[in-house]
């Protein structure tokens, strides 16, 4: 047996092949949407897959407004900011949320699942939220992509 044939290969910025891909959320579950999208980003999907290298697609989500929650999520689960200022602290409902910019939905939930570092603020930037079909990737070609054959 021959032990150079068995070498390890660690992938680095020069040698990661970055695809465009583009995911309808249309009918989809926001958790598992966020959660394949997330491994996505991350290049978890691709067998030359480093930890510490940003090594996952460009990824484009469209149709964001018609991402669905299960259970009473919708008028339950708040996301809460604060402005620094005593009593600035404000909650909102993923209702109001989806009413008002329900790309943001999709973001929150994707960039909670990226690693908390300068690596996952890099990954979460090659993540693009649209309302509605259209997008403005057309000229990178994407390709349209099931996340249900995504493992």
């Amino acid at each position: 047996m021959d032990k150079l044939s068995y070498k390890t290969v660690s992938a680095n910025r020069d040698t990661v092949q970055k695809e465009w891909v583009i995911v309808d959320a249309n009918g989809e579950v926001l958790g598992r949407l966020a959660s394949r999208v997330a491994m996505m980003l991350r290049g978890k999907h691709k067998p030359d897959f480093t930890p510490h290298v940003d090594c996952g697609d460009n990824v484009i989500v469209i149709n964001a407004e018609k991402v669905k929650l299960t259970g009473n999520k919708l008028t339950q689960r708040e996301y809460v900011r604060h402005s620094g200022y005593p009593g600035g602290q404000k909650t909102e409902t993923v209702e109001n949320l989806m009413k008002r910019r329900p790309a943001d939905v999709v973001e929150r939930s994707v960039k909670g699942m990226l690693p908390k570092s300068r690596l996952g603020s890099e990954m979460f930037r090659h993540l693009f939220v649209y309302v509605g079909d259209s997008h403005p990737h057309e000229a990178q070609q994407p390709k349209k992509i099931d996340l249900n054959t995504i493992k």
